[in-house]
Order: structure tokens, then sequence, then C-alpha cells
């Protein structure tokens, strides 16, 4: 199916990833690229900057919503551990989405499918709420743990065009000791400034086009994310975590897959 005539879709599409990613507490980013790739044909790249445009949408609308339950002045409180990642995770996304705008489109394939393997990964054995209160490190090991999570964090953001909050999340419970809960608004601050600049870095690229020539499609996915990412939210008591994150792997699994072969 070409993009031109998927705008129907487009909505539906993105609310149903939205829905994926809401239910464990991302923007479904993850998701939604291979869909980018496999169902619309965007090319590697194209991909990776519609699905990181529409990532930035969701991602500033999630804030907000979460403010009910982690408030601003939560997020405020832990201004030390946001600095810490973006520390790195600035330098990162810069330096990955630089990375692949130069990448050849085959390769590109390659690494974006052998990065949604490492996902697909972590989704299974990195989300452990029991950690929560018990920091891996802390001082200056765990500064400098931070800066060096913070910048392979940034690498894979700017590669894949998503959030980072499957990095993130995990990152925030093992190494900090965060709440999950907390750690879940703390990945979206720190993802914000990582995207803008992987962003700003893309748009240095003839690639960046590719959201002029698409704009109502891109305003249709993002509206059906944000749709979707608030009902995932709303079902997130209702599907059992010991089946839902296996299903969402096994997705990514088999998204890994069919990218790598360009299907």
């Amino acid at each position: 199916m070409r993009q031109d005539h998927g705008k129907p879709l487009a909505f539906a599409s993105g609310a149903g990833i939205g829905a994926l990613g809401g239910l464990i507490g991302l923007g479904g980013a993850e998701f939604r690229l291979p869909l980018l790739i496999g169902l619309f044909r965007f090319g590697a790249l194209e991909a990776v900057i519609l699905n990181k445009a529409t990532s930035l949408v969701v991602v500033a609308s999630a804030l907000p919503f979460r403010a009910a339950t982690v408030p601003f002045a939560a997020i405020a409180d832990n201004w030390a551990v946001i600095a810490n990642l973006l520390a790195g995770s600035l330098a990162g996304a810069w330096l990955g989405a630089g990375w692949a705008t130069r990448l050849r489109s085959e390769t590109l394939y390659k690494v974006i499918a052998v990065l949604l393997l490492v996902i697909a990964t972590i989704l299974l054995l990195g989300h452990d709420p029991a950690s929560a209160g018990h920091p891996f490190a802390s001082g200056g090991l765990q500064v400098a743990l931070g800066i060096v999570a913070g910048f392979v964090i940034g690498i894979v953001a700017a590669l894949l065009g998503v959030a980072g909050g499957e990095l993130l999340i995990p990152t925030l419970i093992l190494l900090f000791g965060a709440d999950v809960k907390l750690a879940g608004s703390l990945s979206l601050a720190v993802s914000l400034p990582t995207m803008l600049v992987g962003f700003a870095r893309y748009s240095r690229d003839q690639s960046f086009a590719v959201l002029g020539r698409n704009r109502g499609f891109v305003l249709l996915l993002a509206a059906g994310s944000v749709v979707g990412t608030f009902i995932g939210g709303m079902l997130l008591g209702v599907v059992p975590s010991g089946l839902l994150l296996p299903l969402l792997a096994a997705i990514l699994v088999l998204s890994a897959v069919k990218v790598w072969r360009h299907e």
C-alpha cells in the first residue's frame, strides 16, 4: 500500500498502535515504525523521520495526561536525574541521527531490525518494578553510568525515531531506584528534549521533506496515536501484564523479521 492512498487507515493505525504502547506506558513508536515501512511503504529513513514527528506529538501530550497521577512538582524534584541522563542522551541523539542519514537504506533496515529485537528482549527482562527504591549505584558512579546510559538511549531513539521510554524506564528504575509511575513521567521529561535534538539534526537532510509531502497523513497518524495511548492507559488494569509483555515482545520480533527482509 502506498502512503498517498493510506490516509483513511492512518488514524486507525495510529490509534491501534498507540493503544499497544499505552498499555505499557510507551508511545507505541516501536510498533509504528514497522507499520510505516511494511504497510505504508515508506523508505527506512523517511519512516524514521515520520515516526519521530509522531512520537514528539505523543510525548508532548502524554506529560499533561499523566499530571493527575504524577504532578509536575514531582518531576521537578528529580531535576538532577533528568539532567544526568540528558547529559548523555542529547549528544547520543545528535550522533544517532547523523548516522541514520549517512547509512545506506539496506543497512538502516537491518539496524532497525536488530534494535527492535533488543527492545523486545528488554520488554521481557528489563521492566522490574521490584527494583524501585533500590538504586544500582550512587554518587559519582551513578552519574557516570547515567551519562553512558543516556548516550546509548539517545542513539537508539534517534535511529528508530522513538521516544526511548522502553530503555529509559528500566534505567530509571534499576539505576536510580525510581518508582515505576514516576519513572514513566521522568522518561517523558528526558525524551522530549532528546527527540527535539534528533529532530533538528534530521531537518538538515533532504529526506526531511517527507513531512511536508505527507502533512495530512502525519497529523492523522499523530491524532490516532494520542487517542490510542489514552485508550491503552484506560485498559491497563484489564489486560494482565504476564500476558501483555510476551505478546508485545512477539509482535516486535515479527516486525523485526519483516523489516530485515524489507517486506
